[in-house]
């Protein structure tokens, strides 16, 4: 059988190798917590809809709406750091705030929550602080220092 791969050469001799370098790291620059993106959309999306799988939604109807306006405010805010990443990250810090309220919520927004609806935004509250404080710390690693 023929062999009919192509041997890999050195590309750094390529006219055009800094130019695609320079590109690809245009491309790549701020995105170091690309892959926190994702779960922070899921995240928002299991908030909004949260009610509903747990059936909270007769017994608190306050929470219903908070969980749905929080949940849609989670996932713009990841929609937002994947289309603007450079000026996005800098709302990392509200992640961790709306994940504290998430975890004080049920008390404050609800009337007498029971077991379920409170273990489900306290879930839902440290996930939401602990990538937070990632994306967060990420942003504040890949800033540029100042002198």
């Amino acid at each position: 059988m023929a062999n009919v791969s192509h041997p890999r050469g050195d590309i750094t001799s390529h006219p055009d190798a800094p130019e695609m370098q320079a590109r690809y790291a245009r491309m790549l620059g701020g995105r170091d917590v690309a892959l926190v993106d994702g779960p922070v959309f899921l995240l928002g999306l299991y908030c909004a809809v949260s009610p509903w799988i747990l059936h909270f939604t007769t017994s608190q109807p306050s929470l219903v709406a908070h969980n749905l306006i929080v949940g849609i405010a989670i996932g713009l805010l990841a929609l937002g750091f994947t289309r603007a990443p450079e000026r996005m990250y800098g709302l990392s810090w509200a992640m961790c705030a709306i994940g504290v309220w998430m975890i004080i919520s049920p008390w404050i927004v609800g009337s007498s929550p029971d077991a379920g609806v409170i273990w489900n935004n306290i879930i839902i509250g440290a996930l939401a602080l602990v990538l937070g404080v990632v994306c967060a710390g990420t942003a504040a690693r890949s800033a540029p220092r100042k002198p």
